[in-house]
């Protein structure tokens, strides 16, 4: 089995790591260094690929037999479409704006699994709904997830652990819910409440518009919400930041020409918000479902929490998004999982066996999962 995956940033060089164990693995990336990095640290053979090129990714993929994509957001579409017109299955985490399922009629026709949004949020919180989906009448679905330094440095008090677009895109696009059984759109960094949590403290909790491909596939379900977890005052500074035009993609004229604020905002964030070697971070996820089953009303609830791993110097969101990933990967290629077209995760949560799988092997990674059951 061959297996590419396009991105060799901090998720994918970890999943390429990761399934190295097993298969037959190179790593393709734009960046010279980051080649030279997976080489040497992880002796992973590399090859070099601008994912903004079409041509270029067509003959990455060519001679493989399975593809792994971790591509910056605003490349992600465009390279599914391109994987899936080869004729080639892949499963992935790029997190872009646009519709996946607009490439469903493609990768069916095509004979292609593509499974999408295979991270920690989106992605397990979607196999949970999923699985709890297919066993009960489900109507209420909330997540808060986040992914934190463990040590608090001012002003952000927060590191991004992949491009600060990525991030900032979440801060920007309104956020979409469902609300007694109509989808709604609020604000991105609205409703701002402070959470207490066992594991790491007091956190703020916002909207963003995480919920993606639930909102189509749970059309019956009263009510879906998704809100990312940070520290307190988080939120209050990255609304300044947004409201004065800083996260802005429009051009403005400058005395040296037109600029997106965007770009000199990212560039400027970079250095502050990119972790240094060694610097710890945690993952905070928790799912509540509640619904009726077999005449009861229950609410089912998971707890992911997972801490920065120093035996192998893996950051806590790359262990928790990767090994998702790895796992949902590992389904297809032992043919657990087959269905074809573009498939959320929540078509693997269906599937009770897909569904334990990963979460054993989770489990196996040290990552701590907890649920919990209520009956009213």
């Amino acid at each position: 089995m061959k297996i590419i995956v396009l991105g060799g940033g901090m998720v994918g060089r970890v999943m390429a790591h990761d399934l190295s164990a097993d298969f037959n693995i190179t790593c393709a990336d734009f960046s010279t260094e980051v080649l030279k990095q997976l080489n040497s640290r992880y002796g992973l053979k590399t090859l070099a690929c601008d994912f903004s090129k079409a041509d270029e990714i067509r003959k990455a993929v060519k001679d493989f037999d399975l593809v792994i994509g971790a591509v910056p957001g605003r490349l992600g579409f465009n390279m599914l479409k391109t994987v899936i017109e080869e004729g080639k299955n892949i499963v992935d985490i790029s997190f872009f704006p646009e519709d996946a399922f607009l490439l469903n009629e493609l990768a069916v026709k095509n004979n292609v699994t593509a499974m999408v949004d295979c991270g920690v949020a989106p992605g397990y919180c979607n196999m949970m709904a999923g699985y709890y989906y297919a066993r009960m009448r489900m109507d209420f679905y909330s997540c808060l997830v986040g992914g934190l330094p463990v040590n608090r440095i001012p002003p952000f008090e927060y590191k991004a652990p992949f491009s600060p677009a990525d991030v900032i895109e979440e801060y920007v696009r309104p956020a979409r819910m469902k609300v007694n059984g109509n989808i709604i759109v609020k604000d991105a960094l609205s409703e701002i409440e402070l959470l207490g949590f066992s594991e790491c403290g007091t956190l703020e909790a916002f909207n963003t518009d995480g919920l993606r491909s639930l909102l189509v596939t749970m059309p019956d379900v009263k009510t879906l919400k998704e809100k990312t977890l940070r520290y307190p005052g988080h939120a209050a500074l990255m609304k300044i930041f947004r409201d004065s035009g800083f996260f802005s993609q429009e051009k403005i004229q400058t005395s040296d020409g037109q600029v997106a604020p965007l770009r000199v905002t990212s560039k400027l964030l970079f250095d502050q918000w990119k972790y240094k070697e060694g610097e710890e971070d945690f993952t905070i996820m928790q799912v509540m479902i509640r619904g009726e089953q077999d005449g009861i009303k229950k609410e089912f609830s998971c707890t992911m929490f997972d801490r920065y791993h120093k035996p192998t110097a893996t950051m806590s969101m790359a262990r928790t998004t990767g090994y998702t990933c790895t796992a949902a990967a590992r389904l297809l290629i032992e043919k657990k999982f087959n269905r074809k077209g573009i498939c959320p995760p929540e078509y693997v949560g269906e599937n009770e066996a897909c569904f334990k799988f990963v979460t054993d092997y989770l489990l196996k990674k040290e990552i701590s999962i907890r649920f919990d059951e209520k009956t009213f």
